[in-house]
């Protein structure tokens, strides 16, 4: 029997990766096509299936890469092959999105569909510019409208005259339009001292916003060479943005922060980035792999009722120890009777998860501060093991050794260098798009310089920031000037002195 296809035609929201809806994700998550425009962010698309085709039907600037004659016979086409096809559409579907006339199309061709609604870039763009389009004491009427109707219309349905009793007036895909837009409205009855506001990229790190006056605004759009794509917003509640403004305002709105940890281990820096309004950059230089021969970590695996401790230097450590647990048909049954040391929260946090009590997490999470935590312990005659990387700092080992105890130091897994491209990090530097480089680790440090060249000189206006002293001191030998090194060696850590740093900078910048 054949397979019925189906289309979720879905409102990605207005570029903020995380407007998208909960069911619009769990949509998303199980097609087997996706469709998308040029407007969604291209973060949601982490969240198809590996094994789903991407297909790009977006059109820029009016440039289309494909008719929407064409994309209505793609999306029928994949349908009728009995697939779950996912139509991603910026904003809403059905708000200017033409998502009406694509539903036409599905249900005269008799294929199955949903419409998954999604948050209109007419509510969220305003809103995340600080500008409320109802307020009690201000309007209670709100109007959207577009602004690029349908060209091959004899006459225009837009009621200028009618605008002039609404209180806030939102135009869709108007920057082209503005002064006919403009001069419309003012025609129509609107007062030419009506504040105004345009907002482009809104909702994401690009997010620009000019406020001013029907009369005016279209003066200080062309000084600031504004374009689409843009909101365009008429109303006194535009007044309320000095108030109000939220987005614009975060600690780190607007920095291109580039990312070097492994792909698996950045989302969570993505994710506290973004919530301080930064722009992450994912440049990973280098990748996580088990080690060639599991025979070091098999061997302490199978005699674990010899070790008093287990310490763990990393998440990776922790993972690829347990992963071989598991291959190997024991549990963490076995660690009863060790106790665990963990260098810092974030391992700690790991270990937890899996429930495994923690015995240690010292003061200072780095291999010294590990030395430290054991200098009050006797471990003279006791069996130690240490799962690390193939390639690290011998602090630990030799420092216990020193201590009286015996370690064993076994290879868990190895950071090789990453595929990553020059060529994609040297556009976002020529662009100016990036305003940091963040290493967090040596290795990290070590394979950027071997990526880039190492003729490669970041530009003056690059600040460097390092998760400690270990890794800071790898970037200086390779030349790297340390502007952000924070007191605690953990991501929440690094964030929090990022935001210091911008703060004081911006300081320096009112005086």
């Amino acid at each position: 029997m054949h397979k019925k296809g189906k289309v979720y035609l879905i409102g990605a929201g207005p570029g903020d990766p995380g407007l998208i809806t909960v069911k619009g994700l769990k949509c998303l998550g199980e097609a087997e096509v996706i469709i998308y425009d040029y407007l969604v962010n291209p973060e949601l698309l982490r969240h198809a299936r590996r094994d789903s085709r991407l297909l790009y039907v977006g059109k820029k600037g009016g440039e289309h890469s494909i008719t929407q004659t064409e994309l209505n016979k793609l999306i029928v086409d994949e349908a009728s092959k009995g697939l779950v096809v996912a139509r991603l559409k910026g904003g809403d579907p059905f708000i200017f999105g033409r998502g009406g006339e694509e539903a036409e199309v599905l249900a005269g061709a008799g294929i199955d569909f949903e419409v998954v609604p999604g948050v209109t870039s007419a509510i969220a763009v305003p809103a995340y510019a600080g500008i409320p389009l109802t307020h009690r004491t201000y309007t209670s009427t709100v109007l959207f409208v577009t602004g690029h109707e349908d060209p091959d219309k004899e006459q225009s349905d837009i009621d200028w005259k009618g605008f002039s009793g609404i209180g806030t007036l939102v135009f869709l895909m108007g920057v082209k339009n503005l002064p006919s837009i403009i001069e419309n409205l003012i025609t129509g009855g609107k007062d030419s001292q009506t504040p105004a506001a345009l907002i482009r990229w809104g909702t994401t790190p690009d997010q620009q916003t000019i406020t001013g006056t029907l009369k005016d605004i279209e003066k200080k759009a062309e000084e600031a060479n504004f374009l689409p794509p843009s909101i365009f917003v008429v109303g006194g509640v535009v007044n309320l943005r000095d108030t109000l403004g939220w987005f614009e305002t975060k600690p780190l709105f607007g920095k291109g922060v580039v990312i070097t940890r492994p792909l698996e281990q950045a989302h969570d820096f993505i994710e506290l980035l973004a919530t301080e309004g930064a722009r992450p950059i994912l440049f990973p230089t280098i990748r996580i792999e088990p080690p060639l021969y599991w025979t070091g970590l098999d061997g302490a695996v199978d005699n674990l009722e010899m070790y008093s401790w287990i310490i763990f230097t990393s998440a990776n450590g922790v993972r690829f120890f347990l992963r071989r647990l598991r291959e190997k048909e024991r549990d963490i049954r076995e660690l009863k009777d060790i106790a665990i040391c963990s260098i810092g929260p974030a391992t700690a946090a790991l270990l937890k998860k899996m429930g495994i009590h923690v015995e240690m997490v010292p003061n200072e999470y780095s291999s010294e501060g590990v030395i430290n935590a054991f200098s009050n312990i006797d471990v003279s005659g006791k069996k130690i093991l240490l799962p690390r990387a193939e390639i690290a700092r011998d602090v630990i080992p030799e420092e216990l050794t020193r201590l009286g105890a015996q370690v064993d130091v076994v290879t868990a897994y190895r950071t090789v260098q990453s595929n990553a491209n020059k060529a994609e990090l040297q556009a976002h530097l020529d662009k100016g798009h990036v305003d940091m480089i963040t290493f967090t680790s040596p290795s990290t440090v070590a394979n950027f310089v071997n990526i880039m060249d190492k003729e490669f000189k970041l530009p003056e206006k690059v600040k460097v920031a390092c998760i400690g002293p270990v890794t800071a001191a790898a970037a200086r030998k390779n030349g790297f000037r340390i502007d952000i090194m924070q007191n605690e060696y953990t991501i929440q850590g690094l964030v929090a002195a990022m935001k210091e740093f911008y703060r004081k900078e911006n300081e320096v910048k009112r005086l």
